[in-house]
């Protein structure tokens, strides 16, 4: 009688814990867009920042710091894939 008595509140605790809260899953759904969004905009702006830049060393520091974003929400964007597949 006394595990039944103890045992109800531990249950009760763990169901109502969050653990089977599904706004966990809706948080990385929506950082895995942002992701992929981010990608998208700063290898789109590589691009054409390239296409028109200057020849000096603020420019290329530009191109380099659009390149290493670009390249690091890509990269997030390929390890997601990776998970899911």
């Amino acid at each position: 009688m006394r595990r039944i008595v103890w045992l109800i509140p531990l249950i009760s605790v763990w169901g109502w814990s969050g653990f089977f809260d599904a706004s966990v899953s809706d948080d990385a759904y929506k950082e895995a867009l942002e992701n992929e969004r981010l990608c998208k905009l700063f290898t789109q702006k590589a691009a054409a920042y390239q296409k028109n830049m200057r020849d000096d060393m603020l420019a290329k520091a530009t191109l380099a710091s659009y390149k290493h974003r670009a390249e690091l929400f890509c990269s997030k964007v390929k390890k997601e894939e990776n998970k899911t597949n």
